[in-house]
């Protein structure tokens, strides 16, 4: 079911689906995108402060944002996105955790100027197994309106 901007008001929640986050994610992630020896190297990683090895907080957020896009409520409506607010790592994401979104709709707004769209701020809170908060972002989506019959 394809659900438009109208179908998006202020206050709406939905919960993602939860995924596991495997070691080998994350040192293909990192080897790619995040070099870091604490995203890279299990025995270097268990020197630093984060005592062993965690996933690249772009993993995090790339993960958040697939398990939202997955849940296909607004994928067919969906025009793109000019950027990201807010963006805080809370805690390291460890191998074996489960990930899952919790997306809440903070503003909408209707377009002025183009009829077709509006733009709606998305809150999303991304938990572990353990329902600990390990990182929030808001995005900002751009939305068809529902087509007029």
């Amino acid at each position: 079911m394809t659900l438009y901007f109208e179908d998006f008001p202020v206050g709406f929640v939905h919960e993602t689906e939860a995924r596991e986050i495997s070691r080998e994610a994350i040192l293909s992630f990192a080897g790619e995108w995040d070099p870091q020896p604490f995203h890279l190297d299990e025995a270097a990683a268990e020197q630093t402060i984060y005592g062993g090895l965690i996933a690249s907080g772009w993993h995090t957020l790339v993960t958040a944002f697939r398990l939202w896009y997955d849940s296909g409520l607004w994928a067919e409506a969906s025009m793109g996105s000019p950027g990201l607010e807010n963006i805080r790592w809370i805690r390291p994401v460890r191998p074996g955790d489960c990930l899952r979104v919790r997306a809440e709709v903070t503003a909408s707004k209707a377009s002025d100027s183009r009829p077709d769209r509006g733009r709606m701020t998305v809150k999303s809170e991304v938990f572990n197994q353990k329902d600990e908060l390990v990182a929030e972002y808001s995005g900002i989506h751009l939305m068809r309106r529902r087509p007029a019959d």
